[in-house]
């Protein structure tokens, strides 16, 4: 075991496992999900990357969940588990440690020169791979970007059909006790079956959006970067230089994007103008994604019906914004992935690439350093 700081001990804890307690192979509740959230192991096994070698020391967020150490020493195979609450901590006990399971910050990884692995616990991951070490020291980036799917759709459909139903309207008459039907709105109420869902970013996010919609009756086209075939439920799957010609059709998006250096500022006032007057706008992804100026302006000017948004540039979003004040707008904080029922899922997804990192097999949801997703 290795040595570190007094100070480290005090502000952390670990466990040692013992290499016999670690499952040889996947477990089947685990395989269950896998199979059910499409989650694809990486091409090549993670042994026959340079510099590979079992993790003997690892640093874990202590909001993984309640006794993190004991859930994860089963597949830890003889590694060190410490569990940091803060990035202070986990600067404190980065020393000596290989693998991080929810920190990727560049203070963090330049007092970890031995590091070779990191665990995202969200989707999004652009500001970790936007880190020099990253990239110099060949560090491997895993992540959530399909575990997450199921609560963010949902989320995406609570805001449509808020939208489309012009709940917000009768919510906030409820605060004044004002009965009054008619929305005074020149977009009406609506149906969404029969109308055309645009979903932008057929990932594992975009995927789970697109069938919900197509259980409500809705045509569902989409964009996606990869050259893969959608789903059955998707009527037409194009390149993101479509984006336009798709956006002529839709009633409204749903934006399911990472943000890159191709989707940075991609919903401006070009798109929206391509839109259906009085589409709804909903975006998931990432607030840099749209540029905010052209989004107020194409809500002030009726061009769209309304948007909901979770993400928001800038993020948070200032009190005194005009966004907060912007007509037919749902603003949530950021929070379309949370939610009671998936948790343990997450929790053994991390768990089962730490087995297969320390067992040297393919590990699942690699990023793609140089595509940031």
């Amino acid at each position: 075991m290795r040595t570190h700081s007094v100070l480290a001990c005090l502000l952390a804890f670990f466990v040692t496992a013992s290499p016999a307690d670690t499952p040889a192979t996947t477990p089947p509740d685990v395989a269950r999900i896998i199979q059910a959230l499409d989650l694809r192991p990486d091409p090549v096994p993670i042994r026959e990357h340079a510099g590979w070698q079992p993790a003997r020391r690892i640093v874990v967020r202590a909001d993984f969940g309640p006794d993190a150490r004991g859930f994860l020493a089963p597949a830890a195979a003889g590694a060190e588990i410490v569990v940091v609450a803060t990035p202070q901590e986990a600067l404190l006990a980065a020393p000596g440690t290989d693998a991080f399971l929810g920190y990727c910050e560049g203070d963090i990884l330049a007092a970890a020169p031995e590091a070779r692995w990191v665990q995202a616990f969200s989707a999004g991951v652009e500001k970790c791979v936007a880190l020099p070490a990253v990239h110099a020291r060949g560090i491997v980036v895993t992540n959530m970007q399909r575990a997450l799917g199921p609560p963010m759709a949902e989320h995406a459909m609570a805001l449509l059909l808020a939208l489309s139903r012009h709940l917000d309207t009768y919510i906030a008459r409820q605060a004044t006790g004002t009965w009054e039907p008619s929305t005074g709105n020149t977009v009406p109420v609506q149906v969404l079956t029969g109308k055309t869902l645009l979903v932008v970013g057929l990932g594992g996010i975009g995927t789970e959006v697109a069938s919900r919609a197509h259980a409500l009756g809705m045509r569902v086209i989409a964009t996606r970067a990869s050259a893969r075939p959608g789903p059955p439920f998707v009527e037409y799957v194009g390149k993101p230089t479509e984006l336009h010609t798709l956006a002529a059709r839709a009633d409204a998006v749903v934006a399911a994007l990472p943000l890159t250096a191709e989707t940075r500022a991609l919903f401006d006032a070009k798109f929206f103008a391509a839109l259906k007057k009085g589409a709804y706008f909903v975006n998931l992804g990432r607030g840099a994604s749209v540029v905010t100026a052209d989004l107020l302006a194409a809500l002030n000017s009726g061009q769209l019906g309304g948007a909901g948004l979770d993400v928001t540039d800038p993020e948070p979003l200032p009190p005194d914004h005009p966004l907060w004040r912007a007509p037919r707008t749902i603003i949530t904080p950021h929070m379309s992935a949370t939610t009671d029922a998936d948790l343990g899922s997450r929790r053994l997804i991390v768990r089962e690439n730490l087995r297969r990192w320390q067992a040297g097999e393919a590990l699942l949801s690699v990023v793609d350093i140089k595509r940031g997703y």
